[in-house]
């Protein structure tokens, strides 16, 4: 019988209550927060959980990002998948501002250089709800590609399938398959990835935010 034994599962529902930490400590997470003059927040707790990263209102370069402090706990040829519920915590996202999660290798300030990840993306300068998905692997490498969906301030689950094997990497919203004519091939990347999600605005007063109500992984051992 499957268990313990033959699989790693990380699930986290942001219980408890207070700030997520900036700085390495026995947390499982790690923000990152580029601000200078602003304060953005980023903060766990309340009824079932929610991990919330906001903007505040300071007119500068403001980057958050909530990942495993690049620990690359889950090799990517052992992945089954990754689980997301994810909400706006506005109704539409500001034109300056962008927000991703998904998995990926070291992070990095702007999404398109990390070395490889998965993620589903709101690129506000695009357009301020409509989803997107891409992946790279450092040698394929597929960027914005429509869902026909939207992320807003209302819950919807999202879930990355790499049971196929990483040649064939898919997306859902809703438990739909979204972006199903794109093939997505991460079979050249071959090393581990941690779970992320990352929003970001230029020099701009607005306040958007993200709110995550859990991130769960399924791996193989």
């Amino acid at each position: 019988m499957a268990g313990i034994q033959d699989f790693v599962e990380y699930v986290d529902d942001f219980l408890g209550h207070g700030e997520l930490p900036a700085a390495q400590s026995d947390s499982d997470w790690l923000v990152d927060d580029t601000s200078s003059a602003g304060t953005p927040t980023y903060t766990k707790g309340g009824i079932a959980g929610e991990a919330t990263l906001a903007f505040d209102s300071q007119s500068e370069i403001q980057n958050v990002c909530l990942h495993m402090g690049d620990d690359l706990n889950f090799d990517i040829d052992d992945l089954d998948g990754v689980y997301f519920r994810v909400k706006m915590g506005q109704a539409a996202m500001d034109a300056t501002s962008m927000v991703a999660f998904g998995v990926c290798s070291a992070r990095n300030d702007a999404i398109d250089s990390l070395a490889a990840h998965a993620s589903f993306r709101v690129i506000g300068a695009d357009d301020t709800t409509a989803l997107v998905v891409e992946t790279d692997d450092g040698t394929n490498d597929n960027d914005d590609v429509a869902t026909g969906t939207t992320l807003i301030n209302a819950y919807k689950r999202f879930y990355i399938d790499f049971s196929g094997g990483t040649d064939d990497v898919k997306f859902y919203v809703d438990g739909v398959r979204v972006a199903s004519a794109t093939t997505f091939d991460m079979s050249n990347y071959t090393s581990g990835l941690q779970p992320y999600v990352q929003i970001q605005k230029t020099a701009d007063t607005n306040t958007d935010s993200v709110v995550v109500d859990y991130v769960k992984l399924v791996s193989r051992r």
